[in-house]
């Protein structure tokens, strides 16, 4: 228990594992940024979507479109809830891209996929529609950028990772707070990499990255 909930140790670990930050040049621009889903949460009493802690990945793509480095936005994320409902979250965050000033012609939606695989199999679909070239930003949280990256590859598609949400960054570096105290959050933490290695692993047996 005490090397599991010591923050300190499981950073240090994913850092290994998370995607490194990159910072993009001027040039060359990409014709599309795949931006996944996972940070709208649905909630079923009042029948509405709320951003949740992984929300970076909607801030990212919206400022790789500002700032130019993109054409178009395509949104694959659908409903990967166990009890089924008609909450779509690409909607959803198509409908916050808009309200932001992005033009609704530039953002196209993959509502339908339950997983990572779907996600990339729709987006496959829908780059091959547009007559997109590759390569294509591919926006997500740092700790499940490996196992995308090898899906959206088997799919045949030229992928640049652009990591967000980093898990092994977005602390103070207080010494008491995180290197001596325990805490849940480390083991929430352990919980996401243990399930990130699963999901490679299982891609991997089954061919699908």
């Amino acid at each position: 228990m005490l090397f599991f909930s010591n923050p300190f140790f499981i950073r240090q670990i994913i850092s290994i594992y998370e995607v490194k930050p990159i910072q993009l040049p001027a040039d060359p621009k990409y014709n599309a940024v795949i931006v996944l889903g996972g940070f709208v949460s649905y909630n079923k009493k009042d029948d509405r979507g709320y951003f949740n802690a992984s929300s970076d990945r909607f801030i990212q793509t919206a400022l790789l479109y500002k700032q130019g480095h993109v054409n178009k936005i395509i949104v694959a994320a659908g409903n990967g809830y166990i009890v089924k409902h008609d909450f779509k979250e690409a909607i959803f965050i198509k409908q916050r891209l808009v309200a932001l000033g992005i033009p609704g012609e530039d953002i196209y939606t993959d509502s339908t996929s339950k997983n990572t695989f779907e996600n990339a199999v729709n987006a496959k679909k829908i780059v091959d529609s547009l007559h997109l070239q590759d390569p294509f930003l591919l926006v997500s949280s740092a700790m499940h950028l490996p196992r995308a990256k090898l899906v959206f590859a088997k799919q045949g598609m030229n992928v640049v990772p652009y990591p967000c949400d980093f898990d092994s960054k977005n602390v103070g570096n207080n010494f008491i707070e995180d290197y001596l105290l325990p805490s849940g959050l480390a083991l929430n933490r352990w919980d996401s990499l243990i399930k990130e290695i699963a999901g490679v692993t299982v891609y991997k047996i089954t061919g699908k990255g």
